[in-house]
């Protein structure tokens, strides 16, 4: 009776919790990882971009968003969506600060209004640091609002601080020297995935 008594005791114990085995349950579970973020549809929505004119073989334009991180991460993938076909779309993420090419990736093939992707190898941001992201193409979706007003920056969608659009015309790979507020030309993004 009295190790009756004794082996429920120790079970009581162990099931509460107040006692149990050495090793962490949580040994065998896989690293906690934060989900992956993309700021374009949060971005669009909160500027009231919503008038949607599409541009095809309209001028080659090196253009695209700036942009914080509001928590060190990485980026991950890359999106283009454009109103025609392209075969190797540059993709260019700058360090806004030194002005400086940070990385360059090539999309080998977009299918007309079909949203395209590529993986990267994982690119590191930093917190509160300022980088841009654009692309060289002449096909482009032009959002703005119906009364064409401006936007007010910076929007925030998630952890990714949209500072603005900038543009440059032509095909050479050169830092956006004009800037917009009242309309954005696109479609490119980007998964940011936070550093947890």
């Amino acid at each position: 009776m009295k190790n009756l008594i004794i082996k429920g005791a120790l079970l009581a114990l162990l099931s509460t919790g107040i006692i149990g085995c050495s090793k962490d349950d949580n040994d065998n579970q896989p690293p906690a990882v934060a989900a992956e973020e993309n700021p374009l549809q949060k971005y669009i929505t909160d500027t009231g971009f919503s008038t949607t004119t599409n541009f095809v073989n309209s001028g080659d334009y090196e253009f695209g968003m700036r942009f914080k991180p509001t928590t060190n991460g990485t980026i991950n993938k890359i999106f283009v969506k454009i109103p025609d076909a392209q075969t190797n779309v540059r993709v260019t993420i700058w360090d806004v600060t030194e002005g400086i090419i940070y990385r360059t990736e090539k999309i080998a093939s977009v299918t007309a209004g079909v949203e395209a992707s590529k993986t990267i190898s994982p690119l590191a941001l930093t917190k509160d640091k300022e980088y841009m992201i654009t692309y060289n193409t002449n096909d482009w979706y032009k959002r703005n609002k119906a009364d064409n007003s401006a936007a007010t920056y910076p929007i925030t969608a998630g952890n990714i601080s949209v500072t603005g659009y900038g543009w440059k015309s032509g095909t050479a790979q050169a830092y956006p020297t004009n800037f917009e507020n009242n309309y954005y030309a696109g479609d490119l993004s980007f998964a940011f995935q936070p550093s947890l």
